[in-house]
């Protein structure tokens, strides 16, 4: 791959190569899945960000269901979720979140939230909960946790780890100098420091990045190793694709070659699962990480 390539070639909001042309949800089990979802009222981050997997999870019954309501204290440039003053903590929406899975028959879950950086321990007691709901509602259910940062919080980490979750995942995003650009709040140390204290406390750990954003291979590929280095085994890497023309603006379309290069490269690291793909989100294929 050319740092040229990364860095140069900018890329129309309409314009998409052939490669990223996304089925529509369709299928008996998606219609399932949408329609429960509209009954109990919950949010998933499938359709709050437009996850260009929609098709193939909800068509297979899975989804990643998301905490704390749908509207975010943050407003990074890259997400389409909605950036407002939240509302109060729904008391209904973990039972209804563990009766979906139920419900559904699933084997392994992603749940990941907004963040809350509004409430004095940013919805971190309403995570723990959750998780023990679920854990105590749906046995022999596996679990991956795509958490914020917290703030940093080592104590309000230890309430997520103590519940025991299989995979606890925190996305980088991007590469170090594009982070002030694309990311509201959070910065890359402290999400380095978030994935090396759990990583720390012997719990599997993962993250993932968008390409795309202006970044040049070098800047990838050290990202990979700062990851490695806080002890971090699973990796994503995705192409990032523009909500809307208000948000950050593609530079580049990275070819299925290229990430299939980039993914390599990161095996050879020592990472012991990596996804890597134009449409590769964090969650995709979850159930293949905790193996």
């Amino acid at each position: 791959m050319s740092t040229d390539n990364m860095k140069n070639q900018a890329v129309s909001f309409r314009r998409k190569p052939e490669w990223l042309k996304v089925r529509l949800p369709h299928g008996f089990k998606t219609k399932d899945v949408i329609g429960l979802l509209n009954d109990k009222h919950l949010h998933t981050i499938c359709s709050s960000g437009m996850c260009p997997n929609r098709a193939e999870c909800w068509g297979a019954g899975t989804a990643t269901f998301m905490l704390c309501g749908n509207i975010c204290t943050r407003n990074c440039r890259f997400c389409n979720v909605s950036t407002a003053r939240p509302k109060p903590l729904d008391p209904n929406e973990i039972d209804e979140i563990a009766a979906s899975i139920s419900k559904l028959n699933l084997r392994h879950v992603v749940i990941t939230s907004v963040d809350r950086d509004d409430l004095l321990d940013q919805g971190a007691s309403h995570w723990a909960a959750a998780i023990r709901a679920i854990k105590e509602r749906c046995p022999g259910v596996t679990m991956e946790v795509l958490i914020p940062d917290f703030q940093g919080r080592h104590d309000l980490i230890d309430k997520i780890i103590a519940e025991g979750p299989e995979i606890i995942s925190h996305n980088m995003e991007t590469v170090r100098r594009l982070t002030p650009s694309v990311r509201s709040v959070a910065t890359y140390d402290r999400s380095l420091g978030v994935l090396a204290y759990i990583a720390s406390k012997g719990v599997r750990t993962k993250s993932g990045i968008m390409l795309g954003l202006g970044e040049t291979k070098e800047e990838i590929v050290q990202t990979m190793d700062d990851l490695r280095a806080v002890g971090c085994e699973v990796m994503t890497i995705g192409q990032y694709l523009q909500p809307s023309r208000e948000h950050y603006e593609v530079q580049a379309y990275i070819t299925p070659e290229e990430f299939e290069q980039l993914g390599n490269i990161a095996r050879s690291k020592g990472f012991r699962h990596v996804e890597s793909a134009p449409m590769v989100r964090s969650s995709y294929h979850a159930e293949k990480h905790i193996h």
